[in-house]
């Protein structure tokens, strides 16, 4: 495995705001079902649910893609709804139809959710995994814990699971429900002491996720969006989890340089249909940006992928995490990901 200069790791130099060693590269869903070791860890646990709260098996499923390629960090095992579960919600994940929540849609459902501090010590086995992770991962890869942010965690819970327009979310806060503020409260503080508590297991960066954040428009986004990561961010380091945070607000386009702004977020990631222009030329002189590929790119191959790189190589590497523009896919071709993360070596030692 490669090790980087003196111990050093490129995504933590570059989330610090000096010249890494090399570009860090790492990949949203990197681990995951694309790996044949994967599927047969996931067999053995017996469920997903079992498979994120098994320390040994999530660090064991979160280190593989290191063992496969010369990637500059690893991403936490687990999945954004544990926290609501954590919190009191009935959660059950049914085989080709994705999450089941019990719904929260009015101001008693969000009383009977428990506080921050008690949902925070019910996810005892993520910090455990943390802790494995700390200890078992090569010293140029940086460990990356991660939560979902208060919007997309919310239309989960509002909407009882998956949903493709979140319509019941999205009325609820046009309307300004005020179930749905006291909702937002909480998981911004939940979401600040699960992050810290990953902080003082391990975790050297954060991300936080919003892909539903391109649901809302200006005024709406402020409120639900910028304004509760903004709030994590703060309190994640009144708590002592002083932690470079990348914001991943999916769908947000030329609203991105605000959100930089607005919440103190170290760097920003960007969806596939961002212009690699942007993200060069306006975004990067105000942010580290993080992304953009277009998963779909990958699983073709070819030159639509070396083309892709070859563009996203165009940010100086000073400014830049090469990531995805979303996951990886289940059908993701192997030898593609180990083909694109050799072209990235290869051309950026020649830049």
């Amino acid at each position: 495995m490669t090790e980087g200069r003196n111990g050093e790791q490129a995504l933590l130099s570059v989330l610090k705001g000096e010249r890494p060693w090399r570009r860090p590269v790492w990949f949203m869903r990197q681990a995951g079902r694309y790996l044949e070791e994967y599927r047969r860890v996931r067999a053995q646990a017996g469920s997903f649910l079992d498979l994120c709260y098994s320390p040994e098996l999530a660090a064991e499923v979160t280190l593989q893609p290191l063992r496969r390629f010369d990637v500059d960090a690893a991403i936490l095992f687990a999945d954004i709804l544990l926290l609501p579960q954590a919190m009191g919600v009935d959660l059950a994940f049914e085989a080709g139809e994705g999450p089941r929540l019990a719904p929260v849609r009015d101001m008693a459902a969000v009383e009977r959710l428990s506080d921050a501090r008690p949902a925070a010590e019910a996810l005892a086995p993520v910090y455990e995994t943390v802790h494995i992770l700390r200890r078992e991962l090569p010293g140029h890869a940086t460990l990356i814990g991660f939560c979902g942010a208060p919007w997309t965690v919310a239309t989960y819970m509002v909407e009882g699971g998956s949903s493709p327009e979140r319509l019941q979310t999205r009325m609820a806060a046009m309307r300004g429900e005020a179930w749905l503020d006291a909702l937002m409260d909480k998981l911004v503080e939940a979401s600040a002491a699960y992050l810290a508590r990953q902080v003082a297991a391990g975790a050297q960066v954060v991300q936080i996720f919003d892909t539903w954040a391109g649901d809302l428009g200006d005024g709406l986004r402020e409120r639900y969006v910028t304004g509760p990561i903004r709030r994590i961010v703060e309190r994640m380091k009144a708590m002592g989890a002083d932690v470079p945070v990348i914001g991943f607000a999916r769908g947000i386009g030329a609203a991105q340089p605000a959100f930089a702004r607005e919440t103190g977020v170290a760097a920003v990631g960007c969806e596939a249909s961002m212009p690699v222009g942007f993200m060069r030329d306006t975004l990067a002189p105000e942010v580290v940006v993080q992304g953009n590929l277009d998963p779909l790119a990958v699983i073709a191959g070819g030159t639509v992928l070396e083309e892709g790189v070859r563009r996203l190589l165009t940010i100086p590497k000073e400014r830049h995490i090469f990531n995805l523009g979303h996951g990886f896919r289940p059908e993701t071709p192997v030898e593609n990901v180990e083909r694109m993360v050799a072209l990235i070596r290869e051309l950026d030692d020649a830049g």
